[in-house]
């Protein structure tokens, strides 16, 4: 470890993940380019969706297969892969409106392109969790928020330059800032130096196992041993029914604020347009509390709340109570990210968790086209989105209930650990 990564600032280290998430989640504002191609192409609306639902489920590929790579290599070499990949599909993309074709164009943005976010999204994660072991949740929910908050940036910048210099050109001038970006955020992550800890830790009896353990009592795992765990499989089923609920209301929050909340195109147009804020804002609201209240009771509250939310959606009548209620939906939404990699490192400790992280991701692949499914086979069954709220308030109950037995699980471990005294900690 050289002088200049061992004095690096960890607020510093932060920022940078910021710059690399913010930049990979302008996938948030992939609509924006659903006119401009249907009209100066003729792809049609699902042909050009198509590439966005490639980039998503190859995202979920990619972070599930190189977490083992980022544990290998390092974050900073693994950022400047995702840069690549990730610059690389963006200017494809350029190339292929050029070129007219749409079989390159869904090679490029959604393969190249997804496997950028895929790398991009977890390269970054372990490393702030060994920066910031006092603070866990908040670490890791600033930089997803970048992530959230990616739409904010891409939405009003992307559509400048559609507007001013067409869409090739778009995707080539955004390809460009996004890897000097990514470049500038990965070339100055850094894992800490042997030994380090924060100010606030150096003084506490045994810092050096907390920062790296997981919750006292519960044994740390391999990305191996913790893919075979019950602990694992049930934060995936939390995770999975989290994300269906929030992607469901992300994919249709326009059609039932106008059918539900009797909105005009208009004004439903225009609160989608906040669901950014609320989703990025939610990540590190969230995962900050989650380090004073713990990430279980945190994710039991995401069941609660949402719970009730998709009860009572159905009779909301008023446009703006009905958005409030989304609003809270998508910081659960987003809060669900930003707690996932901490709570990994309270379950399994933070030796492998880019790897865990990884395979923990792939509910959110699978979750990517579960969600909007369900509610467009319903809406289309039965006229209207009533019944798949219910249905998805049915699946949020037995997310609450899983949240509970891993609670109980938990508990049980650590009985069965301080029952064995000195012995080594127990395994599930």
């Amino acid at each position: 470890m050289s002088h200049n990564e061992a004095s690096r600032n960890r607020w510093l280290i932060a920022l940078s993940a910021v710059s690399i998430h913010l930049s990979i989640g302008s996938i948030y504002a992939y609509s924006i380019y659903q006119i401009p191609l249907n009209e100066s192409q003729g792809w049609s609306e699902t042909s050009v969706t198509l590439a966005f639902s490639i980039a998503v489920f190859v995202l979920g590929i990619t972070a599930a297969f190189l977490g083992r790579y980022v544990e290998r290599h390092g974050p900073r070499r693994a950022g400047l892969a995702a840069a690549v990949l990730f610059g690389l599909g963006m200017v494809g993309a350029g190339a292929s409106v050029q070129a007219g074709s749409l079989p390159l164009f869904l090679a490029t943005y959604g393969v190249l392109g997804g496997m950028g976010i895929g790398l991009g999204y977890i390269s970054p994660i372990g490393t702030l969790l060994e920066w910031f072991p006092d603070r866990r949740g908040m670490a890791t929910g600033l930089a997803v928020m970048g992530f959230g908050a990616g739409a904010l940036l891409t939405g009003p910048l992307g559509n400048y330059l559609i507007q001013r210099f067409g869409v090739a050109t778009a995707f080539y001038a955004l390809g460009g800032l996004y890897f000097v970006l990514m470049t500038g955020g990965a070339s100055y992550l850094a894992k800490p130096p042997s030994g380090w800890l924060p100010a606030g830790m150096q003084d506490e009896e045994d810092a050096h196992e907390k920062a790296r353990s997981a919750l006292p009592g519960i044994r740390n795992l391999t990305a191996r041993e913790a893919r075979t765990s019950p602990r694992f499989w049930m934060v995936w089923l939390i995770v999975f029914i989290n994300v269906s609920a929030g992607i469901m209301l992300l994919a249709f929050a326009s059609p039932m604020l106008q059918q539900i909340g009797g909105a005009s195109a208009t004004t439903a147009a225009f609160i989608t347009g906040y669901i950014g804020i609320f989703n990025g804002g939610g990540r590190i609201a969230w995962s900050s509390l989650s380090d004073y209240v713990g990430r279980t009771t945190t994710y039991g509250g995401f069941m609660l709340i949402q719970i009730v939310a998709f009860l009572v959606m159905p009779q909301l009548a008023g446009v703006w109570l009905l958005a409030s209620v989304i609003f809270l939906v998508i910081t659960c939404y987003g809060g669900g990210f930003a707690c996932l990699p901490a709570y990994l490192s309270d379950l399994f400790g933070t030796k492998e968790v880019s790897a865990i992280h990884g395979y923990a991701l792939t509910a959110w692949g699978v979750a990517g086209v579960a969600g909007p499914q369900l509610a467009a086979f319903i809406r289309q069954s039965t006229g209207g989105y009533t019944s798949a709220l219910y249905v998805m308030n049915a699946a949020l109950v037995a997310g609450l209930v899983t949240v509970l037995v891993l609670r109980w699980r938990l508990g049980k471990l650590r009985e069965t650990d301080a029952a064995a005294g000195a012995g080594a900690p127990t395994t599930d």
